[in-house]
């Protein structure tokens, strides 16, 4: 099979559409620079009087020529919008506000007014594209090909037509492209796309790989576990792209003043214009109408409309970036005024993963006792099976034969001719076999093992806290959450064990979905109480629906309560909850100042406006400026440290 030159024709690919966007970015600024030159030199003949001949109609035309560039696109989007019914835009009112300036023969500032207007929507457009493509940069690694193997040769498809089963091939340095398990002895990837980390991980044979992982050494291979549609990239970029639809309550606010703010000024603007006439002796309607129309031009909502939905896109920029996953801006905010968290253990708080903790033989030597256990846990399914199997034992070749299940209880069979009772202490003492008292102050899970009827010894089995799991409570005190709460189907003394040592306030164990559920809603009818539970499994996924804000690791966490969650921890690590809290804090608090900025200038100019104390320079600041400001503001989001 030739070997493709992917990556290649992949940087060309991108050397061209960058030389495309430059040239289309370009484009967009030269009206303005048109406009800007021929009001720089209209000014300048104004100012020097050099030809007089200009101050005829030479000089409407001129100005006229140089507004149309970038007066006619507002012109047409405002009558645009009254087509469609919605009369008090900034469009419209930008285009009375101008053309009311040429009316009256103030033609420089008419002209510079939409100039400077135009310019600040470049500038915000340049703005917003800039933190879409920070995501799209972010999460736009969805592969475009995949080698499977088919018909005794490996080929080249588009990943979409890869079904569940097939098995890939991914060469050094490739993005494997679907989600799956490693059939390769061992690999190393990178899952910075997924988990917001870099660091190389090493993965076994049988482990996970997650589709937009770059295989770092090697030639691996790779079977299929879900489609293309389902893989975690894709799951990814589909939720970061509709998280933008979801308006948080602060912007949805905002546009709705804004509907109602903007005809409010207008017709202040109009009894601005023509209520002085009753009780001003020398009413002069051109200094008036120009009085109204500053008064337009800085009531102006765009950096309002414009700045704060910017915001947004710094704060889930940033977060995805953390390897966390708003599923909308809503949930930036809502996590903002969480004050109590609830969290599962198995698999949030801990790994997950049963490992042996102690091993405790009694009438057998080590070596020889765990033969005889594994020899029994082999014919098991059960994940603490699967744990003791993991005990590596030099020469394990005993075979056990007859064995059934006690339901309930554990396991009976034969080895090396001798009858094995392999389980929990029920099964002990239903066979008569004395258990040492020792064994009822042990909380963690126990496997206990009976030879020819008496008590051979025992093996505990623990689940092993998450390395940043003490971390993760320290940083989520430091962010002011009153309450912590752990709630488990796990058995209460193992559960309260856990609580006790990551110094968690409150806990409860052995319960069942619906259990959960009834707790948090109890919790929830607390006054003032706004809850985040965290969680991974599938038994989560109702709890996670009626909280306030549904937190789901990403990594290991089921399909289901990913689906069902609001905000994503794709790193499973439960230190990046603190870390989601503090960016929804910075963006709502960001966006606060954007909308108090706004709102203090533009109420100073437009006093200030109606007293005739400001220009249309004045004003032109209090629009684009404010605007501007606002803007760069914003950007800061995408340029904080978390750490």
């Amino acid at each position: 099979m030739k070997k493709k030159k992917l990556n290649l024709r992949d940087l060309n690919d991108t050397s061209i559409e960058n030389k495309v966007s430059a040239q289309l970015s370009i484009k967009e600024y030269i009206p303005s620079i048109f406009s800007f030159v021929l009001l720089i030199v209209g000014i300048a003949v104004d100012y020097f009087d050099a030809f007089p001949f200009f101050k005829s109609w030479v000089r409407i035309v001129w100005y006229a020529v140089a507004y149309i560039p970038v007066g006619f696109p507002v012109i047409k989007e405002g009558w645009e919008s009254i087509k469609d019914g919605d009369f008090f835009t900034e469009f419209f009112l930008m285009s009375i506000a101008t053309l009311g300036a040429f009316a009256i023969g103030e033609y420089p500032e008419g002209v510079a007014v939409m100039l400077f207007y135009a310019v600040g929507e470049l500038f915000q457009n340049a703005a917003v594209k800039r933190a879409k493509g920070n995501i799209k940069a972010l999460l736009d690694v969805r592969p475009n090909e995949a080698v499977v193997y088919r018909n005794g040769d490996y080929v080249s498809v588009n990943p979409e037509t890869v079904e569940i089963g097939e098995k890939i091939q991914v060469r050094v340095g490739e993005k494997i492209p679907l989600d799956g398990k490693l059939l390769s002895e061992k690999a190393s990837v990178n899952t910075a796309a997924i988990t917001g980390e870099s660091k190389p991980d090493t993965i076994a044979k049988g482990d996970k790989v997650f589709a937009g992982s770059i295989n770092l050494e090697g030639v691996i291979e790779v079977e299929t576990t879900k489609e293309f549609k389902d893989s975690s990239i894709a799951r990814i970029l589909d939720m970061v792209q509709n998280a933008t639809a979801r308006k948080s309550k602060t912007e949805l606010f905002i546009r709705k003043f804004a509907r109602i703010y903007t005809p409010i000024v207008v017709f202040l603007a109009v009894c601005l214009t023509f209520l002085p006439y009753f009780f001003v002796d020398d009413y002069v309607f051109q200094d008036w109408l120009y009085r109204a129309l500053i008064f337009l031009v800085i009531s102006c909502p765009c950096a309002l409309v414009i700045s704060i939905p910017l915001g947004y896109f710094g704060g889930l920029g940033a977060a995805s970036r953390n390897g966390i996953l708003f599923k909308g801006a809503s949930f930036l905010d809502a996590m903002t005024q969480v004050n109590t968290i609830v969290m599962d253990k198995t698999g949030t708080v801990t790994h997950g993963v049963f490992k042996i903790k102690e091993i405790k033989p009694i009438t057998l030597e080590k070596a020889t006792f765990m033969k005889y256990l594994m020899a029994m846990e082999e014919q098991s399914t059960h994940p603490i099976a699967k744990a003791i199997l993991e005990y590596k034992a030099d020469g394990s070749d005993y075979e056990a034969t007859d064995v059934s299940e006690v339901a309930g209880k554990g396991l009976k069979g034969m080895v090396n001719g001798k009858t094995v009772l392999v389980g929990n202490k029920a099964l002990m003492t239903s066979n008569g076999i004395e258990v040492p008292s020792e064994t009822d102050a042990i909380v963690e899970s126990i496997v206990m093992v009976a030879i020819d009827g008496k008590f051979a010894g025992y093996v505990t089995i623990a689940d092993e806290l998450k390395e940043d799991a003490h971390e993760a409570i320290e940083q989520i005190r430091q962010a002011g959450i009153r309450q912590l709460i752990m709630l488990s189907g796990d058995k209460d003394s193992i559960t309260q064990q856990v609580a006790n040592e990551m110094g968690i306030d409150w806990a409860k164990g052995g319960l069942l979905p619906e259990d959960k559920l009834n707790e948090v809603e109890t919790l929830k009818k607390r006054p003032d109480s706004k809850i985040a539970f965290i969680g991974d499994g599938i038994n989560d996924a109702p709890v996670l629906a009626i909280s306030d804000v549904g937190i789901a690791m990403g990594g290991l966490g089921s399909d289901v309560a990913i689906e069902t969650a609001d905000v994503i921890i794709q790193t499973d690590q439960p230190s990046k909850i603190a870390r989601a809290i503090k960016i929804g804090r910075s963006t709502r608090r960001i966006v606060w100042q954007n909308i108090g900025l706004a709102f203090g200038v533009k109420i100073i100019v437009m006093i200030l406006g109606a007293m005739g104390m400001a220009t249309m320079w004045e004003a032109v600041f209090a629009d684009v400026g404010v605007a501007f400001l606002a803007i760069l503001n914003a950007i800061r989001l995408q340029k904080m440290k978390w750490d």
